[in-house]
């Protein structure tokens, strides 16, 4: 299973919505790191969902959950840190 590490310079990258709260200090579980993973091949929710066997609302939460962790705003800035990490 691959290791995602965030950029130091994180950002380059959109940054959560104002209000949203960021919580760096929290590692990702595993279940987000496959979340991440497959989101990384361009696919919707609802697919990452058929493949890990998730529900489309149980994968969104995640999804909140790892833009919380990482301080981010949205899929995009995901993918570019899952392509940009280290293996």
């Amino acid at each position: 299973m691959r290791h995602f590490a965030v950029s130091k310079n994180i950002r380059q990258f959109p940054l959560a919505k104002r209000g949203m709260p960021v919580d760096r200090n929290l590692p990702l579980t595993e279940r987000e790191r496959q979340i991440i993973l497959v989101l990384s091949e361009g696919i919707s929710n609802k697919e990452i969902g058929r493949r890990l066997g998730l529900t489309e609302g149980t994968v969104k939460v995640h999804l909140h959950r790892i833009y919380r962790k990482l301080g981010i705003a949205n899929r995009t800035a995901l993918a570019v840190l899952a392509h940009t990490g280290t293996g």
